[in-house]
């Protein structure tokens, strides 16, 4: 176990800490580690049992000499302990640019003027902001973990600045939150109404009508369907990165706050109960061969619909409706959020409709959309006063 003493600095007192670390297996050795900086005695012993359990459960690395790809292949095992499997896949992909840059350099000699010129190469080979963004974010959390098993004496990422690419105008008007105007959704929901292929209506109604994200659209079940409160209750979300049937997974949702009950609108509920007799029906043809998970929004095998086929469907409504906005089924969410904004409804009840854990990203969104309804309102102005003008 671990030995406790104060000590002495310059302004004040501290506490450190010894401990055994296992046998070093250049020397054969027994080998210490030892820790200072802490205010307090509790805040030494908090750091020891944690050192203490990390060396029981094998994810303590005693050898400073390790490669980067190394270390990186153990701090992602660490890591995927306790992180979503979609989030894993994602750092899995922005390590594969760490390793192709530092994967057979010595953990400890990788500096800090190495780890830049690697984001400067990056955004000189294309890479967007937000890849570059993502790169970084990894390479942060495997050095911080380094630095905390001791591995090396300065973290590389420390000060670092990620190149971003100046924005143009263009950039700037594309950078809006895309959504569509509540005629616009209207004239959408015509077309799906009208034109629609099987569920196109009730899916696109009911992300229309919920805020929901898409995920969480499709990993319902219809025990979560109150048709008597008219309510709806979001607990998960659906992962399929490759977009086959069959191969989901159910996920827990993107934030604590994303689980909730939202009330829904009477015509939408009306159209879900349709579409469930509707849903019977192809049970009844199917019979043995259809996968019954209970999915509300199941494909005629039973399986939940895959997010691509949405997407599809979705811009061959807006052909349809003739309406020119690069607009995605995400965009109904923000679509949602425009009319409550525009509805008055307050800041904290979108937030909770929405499940936003933190109420910043609430505000950043309400920021976002007050600004374009402002602008619409300027417009509507200007395009008055001109007629106006124009007729005097």
């Amino acid at each position: 176990m671990a030995s406790f003493q104060k000590y002495k600095t310059k302004d004040s007192e501290k506490w450190m800490f010894k401990m055994d670390v296992g046998i070093d297996p250049a020397t054969g050795k027994r080998k210490t580690t030892t820790r200072r900086g802490f205010k307090t005695k509790k805040e030494a012993q908090l750091a020891a049992a944690k050192l203490y359990e990390e060396i029981n459960s094998g994810t303590y690395i005693k050898d400073t000499d390790i490669l980067f790809k190394d270390f990186a292949e153990d701090w992602l095992k660490m890591y995927s302990e306790t992180a979503k499997i979609s989030t894993v896949r994602i750092r899995k992909h922005e390590l594969k640019h760490l390793l192709g840059y530092f994967g057979h350099l010595k953990l400890k000699d990788i500096t800090r003027k190495m780890y830049q010129d690697m984001l400067f190469d990056l955004k000189k080979k294309g890479y967007a902001d937000s890849t570059l963004d993502g790169i970084h974010t990894t390479g942060k959390m495997i050095f911080k973990k380094a630095m905390e098993l001791e591995l090396i004496k300065s973290n590389p990422t420390e000060y670092t600045k990620v190149p971003k690419q100046k924005k143009t105008i263009e950039d700037i008007e594309n950078d809006k939150i895309k959504f569509l105007e509540k005629e616009e959704l209207a004239i959408f929901l015509k077309a799906a109404k009208e034109h629609g292929l099987y569920m196109d209506y009730v899916i696109f109604s009911t992300l229309a009508y919920s805020g929901m994200r898409l995920g969480e659209l499709l990993a319902l079940q219809w025990k979560d369907i109150n048709f008597k409160d008219h309510t709806i209750t979001i607990t998960k979300t659906l992962y399929n990165p490759k977009g086959k049937e069959g191969q989901y997974e159910l996920l827990t949702p993107k934030t604590s706050g994303s689980i909730r009950t939202i009330k829904m609108d009477p015509n939408v509920m009306t159209l879900l109960k349709k579409h469930i007799a509707e849903q019977n029906e192809i049970k009844m043809r199917m019979r043995d061969k259809y996968h019954d998970h209970d999915f509300v929004f199941a494909r005629p095998s039973g399986y939940p619909e895959v997010m691509k086929k949405v997407e599809d469907r979705m811009k061959r409504l807006l052909k349809i409706a003739k309406i020119d906005k690069h607009v995605t089924p995400h965009s109904l969410r923000h679509t949602h959020t425009s009319l409550l904004i525009e509805a008055g409804v307050g800041i904290k009840e979108i937030q909770q409709r929405l499940g936003h854990t933190d109420i910043e990203t609430t505000m950043n969104i309400y920021a976002h959309m007050t600004k374009n309804l402002e602008e619409k309102a300027s417009q509507k102005f200007s395009e008055l006063m001109r007629s106006f003008i124009k007729n005097l």
